[in-house]
């Protein structure tokens, strides 16, 4: 793994929806460094690419109420872990669990293990909400996946909290979680 500034030289090999991400993030002047590599589907997996990126990949959860009428994009430090019932309180909500892989599918348009704020640009309707604990908003940069879980990226945390999200027509709310490993 290497650390790379800006989308792939080709597309070749490539999905579609993540050659999108880079068109977006280039066409709004974010600038992102990338890193390649094989597939990752949790933070411990992740260990490495963070090393890479020198920051640490966030954890991001896509969760649902009992109905499924509301859906939510978590974005959390990784060493931290979701307790459902303190979530809820600050939402409010009640009853949260995780969504399906066919709903990641339908509303972010990412396999499970790919979960991503990148997802919002395919949540053309807002029926996502972007849930982000306070912590990852302290942090210079923030990493994420592009849409896809075999390449990373480290961006600044003010150009998707406001450039980024005001392009794909997003707010987010912050929560402050204490689930701490």
């Amino acid at each position: 793994m290497i650390l790379q500034n800006g989308r792939p030289a080709s597309a070749e090999g490539r999905e579609e929806k993540e050659m999108k991400t880079y068109d977006v993030l280039d066409e709004l002047g974010i600038e992102y460094s990338r890193t390649d590599h094989g597939p990752v589907g949790t933070i411990a997996d992740c260990l490495e690419v963070d090393k890479v990126l020198g920051i640490t990949i966030c954890k991001n959860l896509f969760l649902c109420n009992r109905q499924k009428t509301a859906f939510y994009l978590l974005m959390m430090p990784g060493h931290k872990t979701l307790r459902t019932k303190e979530l809820s309180a600050q939402i409010p909500t009640s009853r949260l669990s995780f969504a399906s892989g066919d709903d990641m599918i339908k509303y972010l348009n990412v396999a499970p293990g790919s979960a991503t704020v990148m997802g919002l640009i395919y949540d053309t309707d807002n029926q996502v909400q972007l849930l982000v604990d306070e912590e990852i908003l302290r942090d210079e940069y923030v990493g994420c996946h592009p849409c896809v879980n075999t390449s990373s990226l480290k961006l600044r945390t003010e150009d998707v909290f406001s450039k980024f999200l005001e392009a794909v027509h997003h707010d987010y709310r912050t929560v402050v979680l204490g689930g701490l490993l």
